[in-house]
């Protein structure tokens, strides 16, 4: 899909943060996606890209959040509602697919309830742990991250990961 004269595909800026959150805060509420307290978000806010209209307003984010060596996930991914359906959601797809080709990552992870927006860009539902070895499954574990224990499946991220798929793509 060509990329919109209209919109800019651009790393994220502090200054993004409050509209990052007011995006969330509907799909938050719909349990599509965690909201999170400001200090996480301007934490990562360099793993974030966002696409903004000529006015400057918010079309939609994501953010690329390495795991391990080979290993990375896509993390909170939104479109606004005015923007669905436009290609946004594939242009940053495809812009963090990237930005994880480049830094040397060779497998992408995500927790969604968009699996066939997913599996449309190459993902494939995880159907157990065999993504990693067992030597990095036991180092993954010291993490503290809750993406991590998410990739994980650990007990203790039950209610955060809201029933959503676990998928994996190799680039």
């Amino acid at each position: 899909m060509p990329a919109d004269p209209q919109l800019t595909l651009r790393l994220a800026r502090t200054q993004d943060v409050p509209a990052i959150q007011a995006l969330v805060q509907p799909l938050a509420e719909e349990r599509v996606l965690l909201q999170k307290e400001a200090v996480a978000y301007y934490e990562a806010i360099q793993e974030f890209l966002v696409v903004e209209d000529e006015a400057g307003a918010l079309a939609g984010f994501g953010a690329l959040h390495v795991m391990w060596q080979d290993l990375a996930e896509v993390r909170t991914l939104a479109v606004a509602d005015g923007f669905r359906g436009t290609g946004v959601g594939h242009r940053l797809l495809g812009a963090l697919l990237e930005r994880a080709r480049g830094i040397g990552v060779s497998r992408v992870f995500c927790l969604t309830f968009e699996v066939e927006f997913f599996r449309r860009h190459g993902f494939e539902v995880m159907a157990d742990q065999s993504a990693v070895d067992p030597e990095v499954y036991a180092e993954l574990l010291r993490s503290t991250d809750e993406g991590v224990a998410e990739f994980l499946d650990l007990a203790r991220v039950k209610p955060n990961t809201l029933g959503n798929t676990r998928m994996i793509r190799a680039l």
